[in-house]
Formats: structure tokens, sequence, C-alpha cells
């Protein structure tokens, strides 16, 4: 991102703020967000459609902090919701539930209700068990709930296969061929009010050629719905552009949204998309200190305070995330690990990195953290949960405290028999 830059003395800073000043004064690890980035990033999105009816549904998962939901909800950022904790957490930060789509292939019921009672945009249905789940559930709180059926239209996202949605194989959505049989279900049901269409096929996408196949094949059904009476108010069609981890060209927000519209031609409806990693992946940074180095035959390692249960995607999908010296640094270039303290072989935040020798002391800074970085962390190992902090301008804030040990045990009750 450009809020990261150095400063005349050489050290990292994030949006006018010292990396290693935010260090002195929050300790490590410590996850650091730009809400100057969050905010250009959502803006690029949002201005990609050119006046033309939209909602751009933030995708909560990337990063439910409040802080940035708080930003988000600010610059007029609708929620793409998988829980009814997410639903909590938009709420809370401002965001209106008519700005709010429920996706998931796990919706209880009493979720479903609390959806419902807080009057959302829709829900994505996933699955005809689901639907049935939702007709019974607003006819127990007395309202019709606005649904859209999700397409799985078995379009290959080309990403890595745990973040592929869209291929038949996939637990999401309803297969393509199915679909209008679906629809004519949601019809017969007196409870559902039937007012889109939706699809969502990965994430991490680094071109435009998936979404405009999986934008083709919904705006065909779309079309054909149409035809048949239905009022289809919305089409959604999931998020998933890709950011620069490493050597990437993902597509600009512009090419993205145009190439969406393209593929449904003149299809007038009002267009929902659920961006996540790319409005806040590249906003936020990891902080963590080397605790010692060591070498094991031709492998060096630095071992840090930071480990796979702060950042999980290193280890989970052998993701790339660039590792820099906080500090300016003149030594020779070494083959190095970065490794945490998990008791994992697994745990590495990166592998054969050639940089700058590591010592013990040294402040280091993984970039490009901001989705899926503290929102998949854990306290594996009994570890604390880590700070996060917000950079705006030059100025930065703690938005959440630094985990305790009192908070491991936190709702832990004994045995009494």
């Amino acid at each position: 991102m450009d809020e990261i830059t150095r400063d005349a003395g050489g050290v990292l800073c994030v949006d006018g703020v010292s990396l290693s000043e935010l260090a002195d004064r929050y300790g490590t690890p410590t996850y650091v967000y730009s809400r100057s980035a969050v905010a250009e990033s959502f803006r690029a999105v949002d201005a990609a459609f050119s006046g033309r009816p939209h909602t751009v549904c933030y995708a909560v998962k990337a990063n439910p902090c409040g802080a940035v939901l708080g930003a988000l909800a600010a610059l007029g950022a609708g929620a793409d919701i998988v829980s009814g904790g997410e639903l909590y957490r938009s709420l809370r930060a401002g965001i209106p539930p008519e700005r709010i789509v429920f996706s998931g292939v796990g919706k209880s019921r009493r979720e479903m209700a609390e959806a419902i009672g807080a009057g959302i945009l829709m829900f994505n249905v996933e699955s005809f068990s689901e639907l049935a789940a939702l007709d019974e559930t607003a006819r127990a709180v007395g309202k019709r709930a606005p649904a859209a059926l999700r397409v799985n239209p078995d379009v290959d996202a080309q990403t890595h296969p745990y973040v592929a949605t869209g291929l038949k194989t996939s637990k999401f959505g309803i297969r393509h061929d199915r679909v209008l049989e679906g629809y004519e279900r949601a019809r017969s049901l007196a409870n559902i009010d039937v007012i889109g269409i939706s699809c969502h096929i990965g994430s991490q996408l680094a071109s435009t050629g998936p979404f405009f196949e999986a934008a083709r094949h919904v705006g065909a059904l779309a079309a054909k719905l149409v035809a048949t009476g239905f009022d289809l108010r919305h089409v959604d069609l999931g998020g998933g552009l890709g950011i620069r981890y490493d050597d990437e060209t993902p597509p600009t927000a512009s090419a993205y949204v145009e190439a969406l519209y393209d593929a449904l031609g003149g299809l007038g409806v009002s267009l929902v998309i659920e961006p996540g990693r790319s409005i806040v992946g590249n906003a936020g940074v990891l902080l963590t200190r080397a605790l010692y180095t060591k070498k094991a035959d031709d492998t060096r390692f630095a071992i840090v305070d930071a480990g796979m249960n702060d950042l999980i995607r290193p280890s989970l999908y052998g993701s790339f995330h660039a590792v820099e010296h906080v500090g300016a640094v003149e030594r020779e270039i070494e083959t190095t690990d970065i490794v945490g303290p998990i008791c994992e072989s697994g745990d590495f935040l990166a592998k054969r990195r050639e940089m700058p020798r590591v010592v013990a002391g040294d402040l280091l800074a993984v970039l490009g953290v901001g989705a899926y970085g503290f929102a998949m962390a854990s306290t594996y190992n009994s570890r604390p949960l880590a700070a996060e902090v917000m950079v705006s301008e030059g100025r930065h804030c703690l938005v959440r405290e630094r985990g305790t040990y009192e908070d491991l045990v936190r709702g832990e009750l004994p045995a009494v028999f």
C-alpha cells in the first residue's frame, strides 16, 4: 500500500506513523491497520460503479475489527455476513441492516430469526433444505424473508483450492442445473420473498476471466427468471478480487466492475458485490520481534514472537507474505526461515526468504495481513491474542487490547458433579 514508507532514518512507517514507535508503545505481536488505506480501497470500488445502482457489501469475515467496520460504515459500506456474530458486529458498527446480505451454508434458525428481525437486505440461500428452514423461521417470526438463491456455476476460479467456492465439487451454492427448480420451490413458499440471485466463485482471483464467466452464467439464469415472472431486484456476484502479495497483478476495481457489467449485458437490476480482501488486505501489517536465531544443517531460523496462532495463512495455504526489517539494516543477505514459537513444524511466517541477516531483538513487519490475519487467529498453545492498532494520517490508537492469561480461561468452569 502507498501508506507504507520509510522515514529519513530508514524506519518503516505506516500512514506517517513509525512502526518502531508502535512496537515500543503497544508491544509485539501487534496488528496495525491503516484507516486511510481501507478508505482508499473502498472508495475505488464504490467509484467504479459510476453512479449505477449498487451495494458494496464488505465481507466481514476478512477482518471483523470494530474499528475497521466503523470506518467502512462511515463511508456507506454494507456488509456480507456469514454468522449471527457478524450480524451483531455489523449492526454495532453502524452498518444499516438494509445493506446487509447473509451468506454461508450453515445458517442456524436462530441466526435466521435474528437477521429477519433486524430487517436485512436478503439471504443468499445455499440449499433446498436451507430454503425450507428459512420459510419456517420466517413464518415463526411473522415476517417474509427476502431471499436470493446462490448459484454454483461450476466455474474454475483459478485460485487455491481451499478458497475456490464455485466448482461443482464445492459445498457452496445450488448446482446451476437445479437453480430454476429451486426458484419454483421458493415461489411456492408463502414466507419467502424472492428478490435476487447470487453467486460467489472464490477468493484471491488474479484475472477478470472467471468473474466474467460466472456473471455470464448468472445473467442468463436471471434473464430466464425474469421472463417467467420473477421480480429480481438484485444480482449479487460475490467478491474474490485479489491483491498483490508477491508478484500477482490483480485487476483494478474498475476493470473488475466493468467485466461484471459486460457479462450481465442490459439486465436492469441493482448489482451487489462482496469485496473483503481487496478492501483490507494490504491495509494491515503484523509487527513481530525476533527472539532467537539458530542454524540447523543448511537452514537458518529466525524465531519470532508471532506464530501460526497469530497468522495462519502461511501454514494453512502456503501463502506468501513479504517480511521486512522495520529499522534500517545493512547486513549481509541470508536465506532465512521466519518461524514462530508454536509447537508445530508447520509454524512459519516465511520460508527460504532472502533478506538481511536477522538477529535477536530485530523488529520485523509482515505485510499484507489486513485480511484473514487476526480474523483467523487463535489461542493455540494458550498464547493470548495479539493487540490491534489503527493509524490514520500520523495518529494511532489501540483498537483491541492484547489478550491476557485471564482471557484464556474466561468462561471455563470447574467440573462439579
